[in-house]
């Protein structure tokens, strides 16, 4: 029975990623069916079939790290999420608030009486929101963003939806052409990692499926979180087993505005323990704290300067 469990659950894992695989495809071919016309038909990361009006005036973004790609592929925006986590983005005066992430106000979104609403399906709360939105005549576009092959195919998707071909070689084409030039010359050298997530409330890692873990592992680097896995995630911190596996480097992610509860709590449940300090990376100066404003948001326009500062890094000889 166990083993009949385990091959219905592998085989539904399969479906899922199939499906997702085929979902984010017929995205693609459908940008490239309809790119000359007025407007674009797409199959979402829901799998549906939404056709959008190029160039919409009226759009609403619930989820904060497409707010930054939107407004950069040219987009406009009536209403956001107010808890966004964006870098550097003009022209968002005068856009109005829609409630936090926890909290979106449905009647604040009708009331702006949106063409387009841009969510995401990472959410529970955005994705029971769609047949409710639909139900009200607003369009819907509920899209996955996880790493960086996310954000090219979404990025380009918005510069086909605004006519911005043009912002999206500049914004985009040129970042994926400088992380693939970094990536050319990283050369084969066994260098084991550990990135520490650090907040004023815990300590946790994180593996080659995060952010910051997926430009490592382009990085060739082997992350000692991946084979610990039930040790160190998003969830657990064992230090014992940092110990244990003495990596080359420590990476330190935080996340939260206040910095001195964050470095608190850094110093609490890691750095006050003796054996820490006998860490190779810490003794040879790679115990590194990241700037969050290159290292905590996902993919977007400055990746390619992100890359290149690992690289320098990891590889000092090569890249400096």
């Amino acid at each position: 029975m166990k083993k009949r469990l385990i091959s219905i659950v592998l085989i539904f894992v399969l479906v899922s990623s199939i499906l997702s695989a085929c979902s984010k495809e017929t995205l693609k071919e459908a940008e490239e069916a309809n790119k000359d016309g007025e407007s674009i038909t797409v199959t979402d990361d829901l799998g549906r079939e939404v056709t959008i009006e190029k160039n919409p005036e009226k759009v609403v973004v619930l989820f904060s790290s497409f707010i930054d790609i939107w407004v950069k592929s040219g987009g406009k925006l009536v209403g956001m999420t107010e808890d966004q986590l964006v870098h550097d983005v003009k022209g968002l005066d005068g856009v109005e608030g829609v409630g936090r992430t926890g909290g979106l106000s449905l009647e604040k979104i009708l009331s702006l009486e949106p063409e387009l609403v841009i969510l995401s399906v990472g959410t529970t709360e955005q994705r029971e929101l769609v047949p409710i939105l639909e139900e009200n005549n607003v369009k819907v576009l509920a899209l996955e963003y996880i790493l960086k092959d996310d954000y090219f195919r979404i990025a380009k998707l918005f510069s086909e939806i605004n006519d911005s071909k043009d912002l999206y070689e500049e914004n985009v084409a040129t970042v994926e052409k400088q992380i693939e030039e970094v990536i050319e010359r990283v050369p084969d050298e066994e260098i084991r990692v550990f990135i520490m997530f650090a907040s004023s409330k815990s300590i946790s890692a994180r593996g080659s499926d995060s952010t910051l873990g997926e430009m490592l592992a382009d990085l060739k680097t082997i992350n000692i979180a991946d084979e610990a896995s039930e040790l160190l995630n998003d969830k657990n911190f064992s230090l014992e087993k940092v110990i244990e596996e003495d990596p080359d480097f420590i990476f330190v992610q935080t996340r939260g505005s206040d910095m001195e509860a964050v470095n608190e709590r850094i110093k609490k449940d890691v750095e006050s323990n003796p054996a820490w300090a006998s860490l190779s990376a810490v003794k040879n100066d790679r115990y590194i704290m990241l700037p969050k404003d290159l290292y905590l948001y996902k993919a977007n326009d400055r990746y390619g300067e992100a890359y290149e500062n690992l690289a320098k890094i990891l590889y000092p000889d090569i890249f400096n």
